[in-house]
């Protein structure tokens, strides 16, 4: 009897450490579950009046998507995201930032407005934004000041 004791001992030792071990690794792919945010491709043309565009592409490598909601900047109060649709102009709430996909924002397209700039960056400067997210922590982006006509080939 005792050595089935002993035999059944360490079965259930054996199970509750498989079981327990299985909980660990599930546990740990629960954090693959969030997006993995990106941004490269910054930019802002300098500004030839007292409002600026600015440009970036965010990347999301994770396997769920987020939104960018806002953005705030020390250059301007009033900061804001625009959608360009049958060559208008208009504000959003949000935008999506699909699983494994990306965001690009710009020039004729979808961009960040700043309106009524409290100083005009020159080209070479850098202006400092965050961007704020429904999911995910905030990021600090330097966006180069390039020159007014300023426009990358987009990829």
């Amino acid at each position: 009897m005792n050595r089935r004791t002993t035999a059944l001992s360490a079965a259930v030792a054996l199970a509750a450490s498989l079981a327990l071990t299985g909980c660990s690794s599930s546990s740990d792919k629960a954090g693959d579950g969030k997006p993995d945010l990106k941004v490269s491709g910054a930019f802002m043309p300098q500004p030839v009046m007292d409002m600026a565009g600015g440009f970036l592409t965010i990347t999301n490598d994770g396997d769920t998507a987020d939104r960018l909601t806002s953005v705030t900047s020390p250059i301007s109060d009033d900061v804001t995201i625009h959608e360009t649709k049958n060559q208008k102009m208009q504000e959003v709430k949000f935008f999506d930032i699909p699983a494994n996909g990306k965001l690009s924002l710009a020039r004729g397209g979808n961009h960040i407005m700043f309106m009524t700039l409290k100083e005009k960056p020159e080209q070479g400067d850098k202006v400092s934004v965050e961007l704020h997210f429904e999911k995910s922590d905030p990021i600090k982006v330097d966006l180069p000041v390039e020159a007014a006509n300023h426009n990358p080939k987009q990829h």
